[in-house]
């Protein structure tokens, strides 16, 4: 099942990507709806490399709900007379799904970015609930996004 969301951000294409590149964006945005412990590495890095991240997940901040493994890999770039354009893959899976293929893109537009989510997800027969949860959780992410920006990307 996808989920394909979008929303404007009032801010630079080059600084919306400049944040997506980080474990720190990633614990803000799904604050407080889902928490990742690190695993595999024990500690993030501040900037993700493409590289396998084994993450617990922790919903509501206590509830453990498993382990996944976050895949990062980086998509296009460029940045020039055409505008900017970026994107960042997690084509990422768990023992529950065996298939949560993210693209985030950002792209330039008049006054700011668009920012888009982009999600595959296969989960066997609990799919339609992992998509229901996801379409939730990317709906709060865009939000958080939003006030991120807003608040001058004051983290906490």
């Amino acid at each position: 099942m996808l989920i394909d969301r979008s929303c404007f951000l009032p801010c630079s294409p080059q600084r919306c990507f400049a944040e997506v590149e980080t474990p720190q964006l990633l614990r803000y945005v799904s604050s407080p709806l889902v928490h990742f412990v690190a695993i595999d590495p024990p500690v993030l890095p501040e900037r993700w490399a493409d590289a396998k991240y084994r993450v617990g997940l922790r919903i509501l901040g206590w509830i453990p709900f498993g382990s996944q493994v976050i895949q990062i890999s980086r998509g296009e770039l460029f940045d020039d007379q055409r505008g900017f354009h970026a994107s960042l893959r997690d084509n990422g899976h768990s023992a529950l799904v065996s298939r949560w293929d993210h693209w985030i893109t950002i792209d330039s537009a008049p006054g700011g970015c668009r920012y888009s989510d982009k999600v595959e997800i296969e989960a066997g027969i609990v799919t339609p609930l992992v998509w229901a949860f996801a379409w939730l959780f990317y709906r709060h992410r865009q939000r958080r996004w939003q006030r991120l920006v807003r608040h001058g990307f004051e983290y906490f």
